[in-house]
Formats: C-alpha cells, sequence, structure tokens
C-alpha cells in the first residue's frame, strides 16, 4: 500500500477537531509559567499538572510499540519521552536509524494587554483561532508530533524509529536539557533527522523551514545610588539619577539614536545565501512590516533588510524595569536604584560565551559617578545555522508543502532562539533538520492574545507525516 497523503491529511483533520483542541483549551488552562519567571514553580505544581496532561494524552494513543515516560532528575523540570518502534519494529537506539520529534510545554508569563473577552489562562475558540497562553508556543507539538506518525501509519507510509521529547524549561533557555540529553542519550541514539515544531511561519500558504536561529543573552542590570530614595528636590543635581547612569552604560553597547549595536564580540557576518532566501521570501509575500501593531515606524523601508535585520543582526530589548513605581504612584523622589532586565540577540554563529563576557564588561568597568553597578547574566545561548539541506529533504518539503499547503515551501531565518537547536546541532553535524512551526503572523507569541491558527496546526501535522515517510524511503 502506498503512501496516501491525502487519506493521512483528513485523519490529521479529525484528531485536531475531535481530540487536539480540547487537550490544548485543558492545557491553556494551567498557569505552567517556565522556571525563570516562577521560581515556586517546583511547589505550585502546575508544570507537574501540564506533563501529566500531555502524558496521559500520548499514552493513549493508538500507536503499536509506542512508549511514553515522565523523566526527572533532582532539581530540574521534568521530560517526557516517547519512543515509537520504526515500521520493521526496529527499536534499539544504538543500530536504528532514527528521528528526533522535539517541543516543549512552559510558558512565557500571562503579560497585561489582552483585550477584553480574552486571558492568558482561559481558553477561547473563536473561527479558526485558539486565543491562550502557550497553545501556539508550544503545547501543541506534543499531540502533533505523535498524532503525524498515527496518521502516517493508517495512510500506508512507512518510518524509522521515532523518539518524541517534550522539555519543560525552554521558556528559560532550556537550563535543565543538557543534562537531560546527557542522561538519555543511550535511548535517544544518534538521529539522522531532528523534527522541531516551535518556530515561525511568516504566512499561512506554505511550509516554512526556519534555516537560523539566533543567539540569546539575558541578563538583569542594576544600578544603585541611594541606599533608599530621598527628596528630590535635595538630591536632584546632588546625587546622579540610577536611571540616568543605567542609560549612561546601555549606550556603551547599544547606540541609542540608531539601535546599532556596538559591541564587535556581538557582530557577524550573513552567509549570501541567507541574504537569497530573505529577498524570495519578500518577493513570496513576507514582509515585517506587516507584523508587528505598529505606533512607531519601522526602522528600514527596505522589507529584505529587515527580514535579515531580525534575523541575522545584533539587538537589544529592555524587557522590564524596576525600582520605579507606576507613573500615577509616583512622587518627588530620587530613587535609589534602577533594574533591567536586558534580552540581546546575537547573530546565528556568533558565540555567546564571549558576547556576554564583553557585555560584563562594557557595563561594570568604569562606572560613571562611582555608583553600584552589578550585571547577572542569567543565561547565554549560541544562535543556529542549518546545514546544507540534503536533496531528498529538499524533494520532501516540496512535496509536503505541496500536498498540505497547496504550494512550494519557502526558507527563511527567524530572529528567535532554539537553544535546544545549537545543542543538537553540535552533538549530530550529520542530521538534517526541520525546523517549522504555527506561528503566523499575528501569533503574538510570548506577548498579550497569544493564538494559535488551528488550520495551519493542521497542514503543519500532516506536512511533518509526509516527511517521516519520504525519510524511510530515502
Amino acid at each position: 500500500m502506498a503512501y496516501d497523503a491525502a487519506f493521512a491529511a483528513s485523519l490529521v483533520d479529525v484528531t485536531w477537531d475531535e481530540e487536539i483542541v480540547p487537550a490544548l483549551a485543558d492545557y491553556i488552562r494551567i498557569p505552567n509559567i517556565s522556571p525563570e519567571y516562577d521560581p515556586g514553580w517546583a511547589e505550585a505544581g502546575h508544570m507537574d499538572r501540564a506533563v501529566e496532561l500531555v502524558r496521559a494524552w500520548l499514552a493513549a494513543r493508538s500507536v503499536a510499540g509506542a512508549t511514553v515516560e515522565v523523566v526527572r532528575l533532582q532539581g530540574r523540570t521534568p521530560v517526557i519521552l516517547c519512543e515509537i518502534p520504526g515500521s520493521d519494529g526496529e527499536d534499539d537506539p544504538a543500530t536504528a536509524d532514527t528521528v528526533l520529534l522535539y517541543g516543549h510545554l512552559d510558558k512565557q508569563p500571562p503579560m497585561d494587554g489582552w483585550r477584553e473577552g480574552l486571558a492568558p489562562f482561559e481558553p477561547v475558540l473563536e473561527g479558526d483561532l485558539l486565543y491562550g497562553r502557550g497553545g501556539a508556543d508550544d503545547g501543541y507539538a506534543a499531540f502533533a508530533s505523535l498524532t503525524a506518525i498515527e496518521a502516517l501509519r493508517a495512510a500506508g507510509g512507512t518510518h524509522t524509529r521515532c523518539v518524541v521529547l517534550i522539555e519543560a524549561s525552554e521558556e528559560s533557555g532550556s537550563p535543565d536539557l543538557p543534562a537531560y540529553v546527557e542522561h538519555l542519550a543511550g535511548r535517544i541514539g544518534t538521529p539522522s533527522l531532528v523534527v522541531c515544531l516551535d518556530s515561525w511561519s511568516p504566512d499561512e500558504q506554505r511550509l516554512w523551514l526556519t534555516t537560523s536561529l539566533r543567539g540569546l543573552i539575558q541578563a538583569r542590570l542594576r544600578v544603585d545610588v541611594l541606599h533608599e530614595g530621598v527628596h528630590s528636590g535635595m538630591a536632584g543635581g546632588v546625587v546622579p539619577s540610577s536611571f540616568r547612569v543605567l542609560r549612561h552604560l546601555l549606550d556603551r553597547v547599544e547606540d541609542s539614536a540608531t539601535g546599532a549595536i556596538r559591541l564587535p564580540e556581538m557582530q557577524g557576518e550573513v552567509p549570501h545565501e541567507r541574504r537569497v532566501q530573505a529577498a524570495a521570501a519578500v518577493a513570496a509575500g513576507v514582509d515585517p512590516r506587516s507584523e508587528a501593531p505598529w505606533v512607531t515606524d519601522p526602522v528600514d523601508d527596505d522589507p529584505v533588510a529587515l527580514v535579515l535585520a531580525s534575523t541575522w543582526a545584533p539587538a537589544l530589548s529592555v524587557t522590564g524595569l524596576g525600582g520605579a513605581p507606576p507613573p500615577e504612584e509616583a512622587g518627588n523622589v530620587q530613587r535609589a536604584y534602577t533594574e533591567a532586565a536586558l534580552s540581546l540577540r546575537l547573530p546565528p554563529g556568533v558565540d555567546a560565551a564571549p558576547a556576554a563576557a564583553a557585555l560584563e564588561r562594557a557595563l561594570t568597568t568604569d562606572v560613571p559617578a562611582g555608583a553600584a553597578v552589578s550585571l547577572t547574566v542569567q543565561s547565554a545561548e549560541t544562535g543556529w545555522a542549518a546545514p546544507p539541506t540534503a536533496d531528498w529533504l529538499a524533494a520532501a518539503l516540496e512535496t509536503a508543502s505541496t500536498e498540505a499547503f497547496g504550494g512550494p515551501s519557502g526558507s527563511v531565518g527567524v530572529g528567535g532562539s532554539i537553544p535546544f537547536m545549537a545543542m543538537l546541532g553540535e552533538r549530530f553535524p550529520d542530521a538534517q533538520f526541520v525546523i517549522t512551526g504555527v506561528l503566523v503572523p499575528g501569533s503574538n507569541a510570548h506577548g498579550p492574545n497569544e493564538s494559535l491558527h488551528i488550520p495551519t496546526g493542521k497542514k503543519v501535522t500532516a506536512a511533518v507525516a509526509t516527511i517521516l515517510a519520504a525519510h524511510a524511503t530515502r
């Protein structure tokens, strides 16, 4: 029986409507915030609830030979490991040709700004959109991964041994994952294909392959000028403002007039192939100017330049500020300190360790006015660039996109970070990578009003089934 992609897609549609969407609604209700943003996550028990929901769903599927286990290392968030033997029964990690399918189930904080009728932990289905924190990033991945395998089997396809690995610390920079990859190395095996369902899709018309991911440094910068706040009429002009000192320090890293990053350790070259892909993506309709809820003007009128700026250029975002009351509660007080949460994106290929060291030197040496300055680097993750695409995979991507989406596939870099990919790229240098996802424009992952576009979820799942079938017969 030849593989019937249309039949597989029909099974995927039914599973999404009848089983995945209800499971995702239950998942959205769980406030399992990633550990970086919820230090009491273990005591709260929300992560355990989310893990059990996903584990139980996977274990209940009728995939012959599949095993599902929650693995726990002391002091770390758990992972879910699902092992599925190949269609030929091969299940020995040491010898089997293996596909690793990856996702995560921890969530970003709720954030303010959800529109009326929506809330981060209350699922709302409006037409094709399922609103709620974590549905698109990345709760659907576990469900979609096993559904793809189930559908391709029912549609007459074959697959090699598959391992589904779902972690619970990705939104914190995956600090727990290296220990699990090492601990489970004998069970993961040596994947020849890695499928990651945690990425962006610039439109809804094709299967998009992510070709690169930026690195990320997350840090907290604090400037103290007083032991306690004092009357601004007494201190203003005498004691330097902590905000002014912080602003001065940040200008060593970022040109405040242009946004350009000044540290040479954070610069990288854009490969010619990626420039060509960016231009092709724009020609296909990708335009970053249409994606953000703009108040300001974009920094450039050239959409190709914007694509490259968001995927291959360093950039600094101040994602949080501490030490100041809300404006409506502010008195005439010279504040004691200002603290900033820094999110610094690095070009793919730039080593995060020396970049973090350069950041620390820039912000903590020769401090103006003798202020007390501290920098805490919470994570420093190197980015990732895809290896050359094998001929079989290039053909499979075109087939999968045409069958599932009705159009050719696309390739583009992504400005976000998935720390696991750089780790896997180093560990498995001969593997092929399919990094894709459901984050179409408007999904607003990490922000308010996060939504999952269900038709895209269905199509991505069907496309993965086709790719797995092609991998088995390459």
